[in-house]
């Protein structure tokens, strides 16, 4: 877990950070997460709401048995007692050492989801634009087409599907051809901003668990926000190494998919209604974009 209050916390409670996460609804956190990555923010909210939980315990029996022991036994005044330097110390070393030490932690899975590697298994190019995705391939790092292996690009009537590959470290390099757009995935507990021009943002994670998770763009950046949604395919090392082979090979993304057993469209989303085309309600009228 690579924090000493969790172990503790273990411990104590005779069950694993996960186990106490399920059995407390991860204490407002949405899930443990697909990543490495998203493991240790996990660990980290866990033990940092219990710590709180515990301060807060305590202070509470602390005021409670202050009001029950300390309560008007008659019409004399108590002691009066101007300072307790022993009490004073007390709770000014404590919030600075529980301070010292959510902040050690803090800075350390920060550190480590912001680490990026020499030389990661997969790079990707993610290019986001009004309002859609396209994901490249690459076979190295940086900028310049000829490091494009493969690419999915996304329309309004296809969702784009990014197949990555679980136990891999997966490098993510983003850019913007026009506006601000924001990468998500939820499933991960982590976002980054895509930037138009010369910045590129970079990110890598390492995914752990096979699936079909919807991203989404989580920047305002237009009209059809929204509707920029894209699907995230998490498969073994052995079906991402035949999926790229295939897409190499010239197959599209959706005949490459079938090959390794995937459904070839979108399955966690679909495209959105985006009024620039006639469209048919669910009662069987037809109704003209516009209106």
């Amino acid at each position: 877990m690579g924090l000493g209050g969790a172990t503790l916390l273990t411990l104590l409670s005779g069950c694993s950070v996960e186990d106490l996460g399920k059995r407390f609804g991860h204490f407002g956190w949405p899930s443990r997460g697909i990543t490495l990555q998203a493991h240790e923010m996990y660990d980290l909210w866990i033990a940092s709401t219990v710590a709180a939980l515990v301060v807060g315990f305590g202070v509470w029996g602390l005021i409670f048995w202050c009001v029950i022991r300390y309560r008007k036994r008659g019409e004399d005044l108590p002691v009066q007692t101007r300072f307790n330097m022993p009490m004073e110390i007390l709770y000014t070393v404590t919030p600075v050492l529980i301070v010292a030490v959510l902040f050690y932690y803090t800075a350390i899975v920060q550190t480590n989801v912001d680490k990026l590697s020499k030389n990661p298994d997969n790079v990707v190019e993610v290019v986001a634009f009004k309002w859609n995705w396209q994901f490249n391939y690459r076979n190295g790092m940086g900028e310049g087409p000829e490091k494009t292996i493969a690419s999915t690009v996304g329309s309004s009537d296809v969702i784009p599907i990014l197949v990555l590959p679980v136990g891999e470290t997966i490098r993510f390099e983003e850019t913007s051809r026009d506006v601000i757009h924001s990468f998500w995935v939820p499933e991960m507990l982590f976002k980054r901003d895509v930037f138009p021009g010369n910045v590129r943002n970079v990110f890598e994670v390492t995914l752990d668990k096979t699936g079909r998770y919807v991203g989404r763009c989580a920047e305002l950046c237009g009209t059809y926000h929204a509707f920029m949604n894209f699907e995230l395919v998490a498969v073994t090392p052995e079906n991402f190494d035949k999926y790229l082979a295939a897409r190499q090979a010239g197959q599209s993304t959706q005949q490459a998919l079938t090959a390794i057993g995937e459904e070839p469209y979108a399955t966690k989303t679909s495209p959105f209604n985006t009024r620039r085309q006639a469209h048919t309600w669910n009662q069987g009228e037809t109704a003209a974009a516009g209106k």
